[in-house]
């Protein structure tokens, strides 16, 4: 199936800013998030949105994706020198060749010379896993920040042997430090040799005295765990905030993991937020747009008064500057934009009942809309 163009996924123009691609974005994923749209195809249309997003939002991959399309990112693109399956300057610095032997199930050998000589994987240090916790947010809490206190189950490092699963490390006896262990293997074209991760030491290329009892030789043990976090101002559905060192154990004593909050902001009963601006629909009466005068508005940072000019229609926007919500980037405040409607009463007293009749008997329909209609009358 045809992938759709990234730029149709997100509804923004080729030459969109990042500012647009960014807000168009959350626009979706507000509309198709699995957890608030009951659309049947939620689900797909969030992550088509996610993956749109993911390389629009990046300089370099967008250039990329101008050049080449969706091939650029699957191997088909021809193209720019030095480039790899679309990809423009491909390191190849960045190939672990312990990956690439652990793919062929070990090392191995031949009598033509050794592919071998890499010192053993498993005695490496590697971070711990990361973790993604979702976190559901009041509208005031995302706009003004706030503290949470978040419970999690990890694996954390074993303390008592410090992570590495034991006691009285020695070098393993049987591949003599190496991690793996080499055979000879027969074949029609000639005698081969193989080399196989050491089963002993598990290709870690050492063995314990006494495997640790509290972790049972896995270096990690399970631990239920608060932490609390401080949430920063402006937060948004969609954002992430990065807690580094706070995800899984590592291993073999390497680093613990990251822990990646994600956040959903909850709807407010009364304010929009689009970006950093707030909006709010505000009902006013008929006599304050015909007449104009003050009516008190709630804001986000308490009850204002605000002008209503005279002679306002529903739609009609005022706008409040500085009253919308914090950048989580740069601190600046967004705007407030209120957003008239005008309410026609249905029930009037007999003395306002007048007060109407007598205003028919005047010419209130001066108006260049009116002039429209009357020419075809």
């Amino acid at each position: 199936m045809n992938k759709r163009d990234y730029y149709e996924v997100l509804g923004v123009s080729k030459d969109a800013s990042e500012a647009e691609i960014k807000s168009a974005f959350r626009k979706l994923a507000k509309k198709y998030h699995p957890d608030v749209s009951k659309e049947p195809d939620a689900a797909e249309k969030f992550k088509e949105a996610q993956e749109a997003y993911a390389v629009l939002s990046d300089e370099n991959k967008r250039r990329q994706y101008d050049q080449f399309g969706h091939s650029a990112f699957s191997g088909g693109a021809g193209g720019a020198g030095g480039s790899y399956g679309g990809f423009s300057g491909f390191d190849f610095g960045d190939i672990n060749l312990d990956d690439i032997f652990d793919m062929f199930g070990g090392g191995f050998s031949s009598g033509f010379g050794s592919f071998g000589g890499r010192s053993s994987r498993g005695s490496r240090k590697q971070k711990g896993p990361d973790r993604v916790i979702r976190i559901d947010l009041d509208f005031e809490d995302a706009v003004f920040g706030c503290k949470k206190t978040i419970n999690l189950t990890l694996n954390e490092k074993c303390s008592d042997c410090g992570g590495v699963g034991g006691h009285g490390s020695k070098t393993c006896d049987k591949c003599h430090g190496s991690g793996t262990v080499t055979g000879q293997q027969q074949t029609l074209f000639g005698s081969f040799m193989t080399r196989t991760t050491c089963d002993k030491c598990g290709g870690s290329g050492t063995i314990f005295e006494d495997t640790c009892k509290t972790c049972r030789g896995t270096g990690r043990i399970k631990r239920n765990k608060d932490i609390e976090v401080t949430i920063p101002a402006g937060v948004d559905t969609g954002n992430q905030l990065r807690i580094s060192g706070k995800g899984e154990a590592g291993v073999n004593g390497g680093p613990n993991g990251d822990i990646y909050l994600e956040f959903y902001v909850r709807k407010h009963p009364i304010f929009e937020r689009e970006d950093n601006d707030i909006y709010l629909d505000m009902p006013v009466t008929i006599t304050d747009a015909v007449l104009g005068g003050k009516i008190e508005v709630p804001t986000l940072y308490g009850t204002v008064k605000v002008s209503v000019p005279a002679g306002s229609s529903s739609g009609d926007k005022l706008r409040l500057k500085g009253k919308g919500v914090s950048d989580v980037n740069n601190g600046r405040k967004g705007d407030m934009y209120i957003i008239l409607n005008v309410i026609t009463p249905k029930k009037l007293s007999r003395d306002q009942k007048k007060l109407f009749e007598s205003l028919a008997k005047t010419d209130l329909d001066d108006s260049k809309e009116f002039d429209k209609i009357k020419k075809y009358l």
